[in-house]
C-alpha cells in the first residue's frame, strides 16, 4: 500500500495503480473519457488532469493526466486546484465544439457519460458559434445504430473492438480532429461482442438499435437483476421494462463472471419475451379458449393428474425451483431430464468430473489469469462466447506480465504495453473439429475428428505423467504436438484445460479430465472448465433424474398415462417420429411454457409460464455457481412462474409437501433441506422479508415518470402499485436509495453518475469485486485427493465408412440457441441450414458449393446445401445444431449417403 495526499488529506491506496483509479476507488469525482478499467490508459482525452506537487513545500505544482501517472508513496495532488479545474473545463469545451445539441432526442440521453462529465466540469454554455463538423453515418447491422456526429474522439471504441475483443472490421480513419470511427464501408459488424460498444462509448455514437424500436429513457425503465439464459456461463444482466414489454438488456457487473461485458446473443436475444407467439392465457383443448381461466385450467390439470400414473419432464432452460417443484409433484422415480440421451450422459459426466476430479474450475475472471491454455473440442465463440473473450485476454496478458516488469512499464499503460509486445501471444493450443475464430491467436491448432482430439488429449496427459494411459498409433506430427502442449502446460504456473459437451464425445471430456488430474499430480495449480449446453444444464444434472427415452418407454409401455412437460420443446430433443408417437400415446399432456412450439400444439392442457423477465428463480452455471434472477415486472394471474403453477396444482391435489409451501422462500428452503448438494442456495440472495432501513429496494430510478398516466387508457384513477410477494424489491421508484446487496442491484446509479460508469461507485476497488462480494455461490469443490487417471480407455483411430459420413455438430452463436432465435436481429445474423464437407470428399462426390447433399440419419432424410472446407476431417461432415428449418438429429451420428458414393481415405489431420 502507498500513502498519498489528495487536497491535503492522507489516504491508503494500492501501490502500482494509476492516480485516476486510486481517486475513483476513494469515491472522488474526477472526469475522464478515454480510460476504461478493463482496457487501461492511453491519455488521449486529457480530461482527468490533476495538480501534482513535489512535496509539502511545493505550492505551484504541475498538471498531470491522472490516468497516466502511477501512484507513489508520499505523492501529493489536488483535484480541486483552480488551474486543474479550469484545464478540465477547457478540455470539455474543446470536446464539445462539434458535438450536436441533440440530448433531447439522443438515444443515450439520461445514461450518457458525456452528460455526466460536462456537468461535473461545470461546462454549461457553448462558446463556439460556427458551423459544426458533420459526418455521414453507416449501417452497422441489426444490433448497433451509428451516429458519428456525436463522437468526441476518445478512441474507446476501436481500443475495445480491435485490441480487447479482437475485431477486424472497425477502425479509425483520417487524422487530427477529423477522425471517423467506423467500417471501411457500410456493413454488419462481424464481432460477436459488438454490442458492448453501446456501453463502452461515452456518448451516443454507438447505441442499441433494438432499444430504438421501442425507445424509453433509462430513468423510465423498470429494472431488475437477472442472469442471461442463452448459454451455460451465467453472465449477469439488468433487464429493463416499460409498458409491459422488455425494452433492453444491459450488462450487470460481476467481477467473477462477465465483468463489464456481454456477448451479442446475451444482449440482443431478449425479444422472445415480447414475441407474438407468447402463450399468455391457459388453455384446455376440450373447452372453448374463451372459457378457460386459471382455476378451470388448474382443475382440469388436477383431474388429469388423478386419472393414473404421472411422469414429469424437466428442462435445462427452466429454473432450479421449477424443476424441483415438478420433481416433488411427480416423485423422484417419475422425473425425467428433458434432454437427449447423449446430452444427459455428457452433462452427468461433466458434473462427475468436476466433483471427483482434482482440478478446480476457475471463474471467467480467473481464466484471464491462466498462463497456458489447451482447448479440446469446443468452438468457444459459438458455445460459450464470454469464455472465448476471457481466453483472448489471457493470451494478451501473459506475455505482458512477463515482459513489462523488466521494462518497468505498469500493466495499465495500454499503448506502451502493446507497443512492447507487438504480436506476441501467450501459449494457447486448440484442438477442434473445424476452425474457430480463436485460431488466429493460437500457438498451434489441430483439426480432426472428435476421437482424434480425445487421443491427442490422452497423449498429452501421458507426456505430463507416465502413470496415465499411453496412446498407440500416433503419427510423428501428433507425438511432437502432444509433447509441445505437455511442455507448455508444465512450464505454466496456472495451466488451464477447457472442454465441454458440444462436440458430443464423452472421450474428449475424459481426456480433458486426465490432463487436469495429471497436472495436479505434478503439483501444478491447474484448472478445468467444462462448458454445458444450456443455462441450467448443471442445475438439472444436480437435481438428478431419468433419461428422456425412459419417459417415452414408460408411456409407450402403458406404465404412465399423464405427462407434464416443463418449458421444453421435445421436438428439439429427440427424433420427430419418436416424439409424435409418445405424445399421441399419452392420454393427458400438460405443458407449461411461454412460447408456442411443436410440443405445445399437442398439449391437452397448456399453462402460460413466465419468461425470465416475469419470474423469480435460480440458475447454476457451468462452474457450479448458483445465481438468482428476479422478476422485472408483474403480470396478470393467467401468466405466472412455472413453479407457482405447479405449486397451486400441488395445493389443489393436497400434496403432502407442496400444500405447505406458500411462496418462493418456502420452495427454496425445502429444496435445500431435501437436497444437501444445494446447501447455501437459499442465501444466494436476501429473502423476501429483507429490508434496508425498513424499505424495499426500488426497481425504478428515482426520476421514473408517468406512473399516474400509464394506465389512463384503462382507468384514470391511479391504481395501487403491485406488491412483489417473492422478493425484497418494489415495482416502484419508492424505496431505499443507497446501495443494496450486490445480488440485488437492479441498475447502477450514483449522484452525478447516470451512465454505465456508475459501476465504479459499487466496487471495492476499480475493476475489482463489488462491495460485499460478487453475486453467486460456488456449490462444487474439487476432490484434491484424487489425482489418478479418470479413465484408462483410449479411443481407437477414426476410420471412415464407405457410403457414410460421420456427422458432427457445428454450433452458431446466432442460430443454435432456442430462445434467442425468436429475436428478429438474431435471426438476421443466423445462417441457413447446410452441411459442411471436406473439399476432397466433395470432389470425390462431384459436389460443388451450394449443391444439395441427400443423406439419412436414423431413418430421417435430410437434403441440405453443401459448404466446402479444406479443414474438416475426410470421412466426417458437419451439420449446424439447433437451427430451425431442419428435423432434429442426435449428433454425432453416422449418416448414410442417399447415392452411391465412394472416396479414398484422406490424411487424418489438418494443421
Amino acid at each position: 500500500m502507498a500513502t498519498i495526499y489528495i487536497d491535503d488529506k492522507s489516504y491508503e491506496v494500492p501501490a502500482g495503480k494509476n492516480l485516476l483509479e486510486a481517486c475513483l476507488t476513494l469515491g472522488k469525482d474526477l472526469p475522464y473519457f478515454c480510460w476504461h478499467p478493463a482496457m487501461g490508459s492511453i491519455g488521449a482525452c486529457r480530461q482527468c488532469a490533476v495538480k501534482v506537487y513535489k512535496d509539502e513545500n511545493d505550492t505551484k505544482g504541475k498538471l498531470f493526466m491522472s490516468c497516466m501517472e502511477q501512484v507513489r508513496d508520499g505523492m501529493r495532488l489536488s483535484i480541486a486546484d483552480m488551474e486543474a479545474k479550469e484545464f478540465r473545463a477547457h478540455v470539455i469545451g474543446w470536446l464539445m465544439t462539434n458535438h450536436p445539441h441533440d440530448c433531447a432526442v439522443c438515444d443515450e440521453g439520461g445514461s450518457c457519460h458525456l452528460q455526466d462529465m460536462t456537468v461535473m466540469t461545470g461546462h454549461n454554455y457553448r462558446n463556439y458559434r460556427f458551423d459544426k463538423r458533420t459526418y455521414i453515418n453507416q449501417y452497422l447491422g441489426p444490433f448497433i445504430n451509428h451516429e458519428m456526429n456525436r463522437c468526441i474522439q476518445c478512441y474507446r471504441c476501436v481500443r475495445y473492438y480491435k485490441d480487447y475483443a479482437g475485431g477486424k472490421d472497425l477502425d479509425v480513419f483520417a487524422a487530427h480532429n477529423h477522425l471517423y470511427f467506423g467500417r471501411h464501408e457500410d456493413g454488419v459488424l462481424e464481432s460477436e461482442f459488438s454490442g458492448n460498444l453501446v456501453e463502452v462509448c461515452p456518448t451516443g455514437v454507438f447505441t442499441d438499435k433494438t432499444l430504438k424500436q421501442h425507445y424509453t429513457r433509462k430513468w423510465d425503465l423498470t429494472m431488475a437483476p437477472s442472469v442471461c439464459h442463452h448459454c451455460s456461463l451465467g453472465c449477469n444482466i439488468s433487464a429493463g421494462e416499460r409498458y409491459g414489454t422488455l425494452r433492453n438488456i444491459t450488462n450487470r457487473y460481476n467481477g467473477e463472471v462477465n465483468g463489464y461485458f456481454l456477448c451479442d446473443r446475451g444482449r440482443f436475444g431478449y425479444e422472445h419475451v415480447n414475441h407474438v407467439g407468447r402463450i399468455r392465457k391457459p388453455l384446455v383443448r376440450a373447452q372453448l379458449p374463451e372459457a378457460t381461466d386459471k382455476l378451470t385450467a388448474l382443475q382440469a390439470a388436477a383431474a388429469a393428474f388423478r386419472t393414473g400414473s404421472v411422469i414429469g419432464i424437466g428442462s435445462p432452460r427452466a429454473s432450479l425451483e421449477s424443476n424441483f417443484m415438478l420433481k416433488t409433484l411427480v416423485g423422484d422415480d417419475n422425473f425425467h431430464h428433458g434432454v437427449s440421451d447423449t446430452e444427459h450422459d455428457l452433462v452427468d459426466l461433466a458434473l462427475k468430473i468436476l466433483k471427483e476430479g482434482a482440478a478446480r474450475t476457475p471463474s471467467l475472471r480467473e481464466v484471464e489469469q491462466a498462463d497456458a491454455i489447451f482447448i479440446l473440442g469446443e468452438d468457444l465463440i459459438n458455445t460459450a462466447p464470454m469464455l472465448a473473450l476471457a481466453v483472448r485476454q489471457s493470451v494478451r496478458k501473459q506475455p505482458a506480465l512477463e515482459h513489462i516488469s523488466k521494462a518497468n512499464i505498469p500493466v495499465w499503460q495500454d499503448a506502451a504495453v502493446r507497443e512492447l509486445l507487438q504480436d506476441e501471444m501467450g501459449p494457447l493450443f486448440i484442438a477442434t473439429i473445424h476452425d474457430t475464430k480463436l485460431d488466429e491467436i493460437a500457438t498451434h491448432t489441430y483439426h480432426d475428428s472428435s476421437d482424434a482430439i480425445a487421443r491427442l488429449g490422452f497423449a498429452v496427459a501421458n507426456f505430463i505423467h507416465a502413470d496415465f494411459p499411453e496412446v498407440q498409433g500416433l503419427n510423428e506430427d501428433e507425438i511432437q504436438l502432444a509433447q509441445l502442449i505437455a511442455d507448455a502446460l508444465m512450464a505454466a504456473k496456472k495451466p488451464l484445460v477447457i472442454s465441454g459437451t458440444h462436440c458430443g464425445n464423452e472421450r474428449v471430456l475424459m481426456a480433458s479430465a486426465n490432463i487436469a488430474n495429471a497436472l495436479v499430480a505434478k503439483k501444478k495449480e491447474a484448472g478445468i472448465v467444462l462448458t454445458l449446453p444450456e443455462c441450467n444444464s448443471m442445475g438439472l444434472a444436480m437435481l438428478g433424474g431419468h433419461k428422456l427415452e425412459s419417459a417415452f418407454e414408460a408411456v409407450l409401455n402403458g406404465y404412465a398415462d399423464t405427462v407434464i412437460i416443463l418449458e421444453n420443446d421435445l421436438y428439439r430433443r429427440a427424433r420427430a417420429g419418436m416424439v409424435t408417437n409418445f405424445l399421441k400415446t399419452a392420454k393427458n399432456i400438460m405443458v407449461l411454457d411461454h412460447l408456442h412450439n411443436a410440443t405445445t400444439e399437442e398439449a391437452d392442457i397448456l399453462l402460460a409460464a413466465g419468461t425470465f423477465a416475469e419470474a423469480d428463480g435460480t440458475l447454476i452455471n457451468n462452474e457450479g455457481r448458483a445465481q438468482r434472477f428476479f422478476q422485472v415486472y408483474p403480470t396478470g394471474e393467467d401468466l405466472q412462474e412455472s413453479w407457482r403453477w405447479l405449486g397451486e396444482l400441488g395445493t389443489l391435489l393436497a400434496h403432502d409437501s407442496i400444500s405447505h409451501w406458500h411462496g418462493f422462500d418456502d420452495v427454496l428452503q425445502a429444496m435445500v433441506k431435501e437436497m444437501p448438494e444445494f446447501k447455501g442456495v437459499d442465501a444466494v440472495a436476501p429473502g423476501t422479508d429483507f429490508r434496508i432501513a425498513g424499505q424495499k429496494i426500488p426497481r425504478a430510478p428515482h426520476r421514473f415518470s408517468g406512473r399516474t398516466a400509464m394506465l389512463a387508457n384503462i382507468n384514470v384513477s391511479e391504481p395501487k402499485p403491485p406488491v412483489d410477494p417473492d422478493a425484497p424489491l418494489s415495482y416502484t421508484m419508492e424505496g431505499y436509495r443507497g446501495q443494496p446487496p450486490s445480488s440485488m442491484i437492479p441498475f447502477f446509479w450514483a449522484p452525478g453518475w447516470n451512465s454505465a460508469q456508475a459501476t465504479n461507485k459499487y466496487q471495492q476497488e476499480i475493476g475489482g469485486n463489488l462491495k460485499g462480494g460478487d453475486p453467486g455461490l460456488r456449490l462444487i469443490k474439487p476432490n484434491t485427493s484424487h489425482t489418478a487417471p479418470y479413465t484408462q480407455t483410449v479411443p481407437q483411430k477414426f476410420q471412415p465408412l464407405e457410403g457414410h459420413l460421420y456427422m458432427l455438430p457445428l454450433h452458431h452463436i446466432f442460430g443454435s440457441e432456442e430462445l434467442s432465435m425468436h429475436s428478429p436481429p438474431i435471426v438476421e445474423r443466423a445462417p441457413e441450414p447446410y452441411v459442411l464437407l471436406n473439399e476432397e470428399d466433395a470432389i470425390q462426390m462431384k459436389l460443388q458449393e451450394g449443391q444439395s447433399l441427400s443423406f439419412t440419419i436414423e431413418g430421417q432424410v435430410y437434403q441440405l446445401p453443401v459448404k466446402i472446407s479444406p479443414i474438416i476431417r475426410s470421412g466426417t461432415a458437419g451439420m449446424p445444431a439447433g437451427l430451425p428449418g431442419k428435423p432434429y438429429a442426435e449428433l454425432p451420428a453416422w449418416a448414410t449417403l442417399n447415392r452411391e458414393l465412394k472416396w479414398k481415405q484422406q490424411p487424418q489431420t489438418t494443421y
